[in-house]
């Protein structure tokens, strides 16, 4: 039976959960629950979620333990920041725990996290949700893709 290597084009199932058992992401349960496909090496995915792939076979199923920084990295202080709330529109609802979405000054997307709710300001974390987490994923390779 053929291995899985850099290149490879794969679909997978995947179970993602936090340390505690928290599932906070499960592939049966995204679009139609048809599995994950990707390329092997494209940098699409987590790096440690690709390696955990290399070697494994059609039909395996293999539990791995990625520390933050092979998923979504350490929480980066400089990622939480202040702004004024004039910076959103007046008819904004803005909700502590709440996500928001907007560009930064160069015109790129960004999404970030209502921390704290000042009078005049409001703190966002634009870390990923999953920064500084230790993930645990159940991986399935269902098939190599030719």
């Amino acid at each position: 039976m053929n291995k899985v290597k850099t290149g490879d084009k794969v679909k997978v199932h995947y179970v993602g959960r936090l340390m505690d058992g928290t599932e906070f992401d499960n592939s049966r349960n995204n679009k139609g629950g048809e599995g994950l496909d990707f390329t092997i090496g494209d940098g699409k995915l987590l790096k440690g979620f690709n390696e955990a792939l290399l070697e494994m076979e059609v039909g395996q199923i293999k539990k791995i333990t990625l520390k933050p920084e092979e998923a979504y990295g350490d929480v980066l202080v400089e990622a939480v920041q202040e702004i004024q709330n004039t910076e959103f529109p007046p008819e904004f609802e803005l909700v502590e725990g709440e996500m928001v979405e907007g560009l930064t000054e160069s015109g790129q997307p960004i999404r970030a996290k209502i921390k704290e709710i000042k009078t005049d300001s409001v703190i966002l974390d634009m870390n990923h949700p999953l920064a500084g987490e230790e993930l645990g994923f159940e991986i399935e390779l269902m098939d190599v893709i030719k």
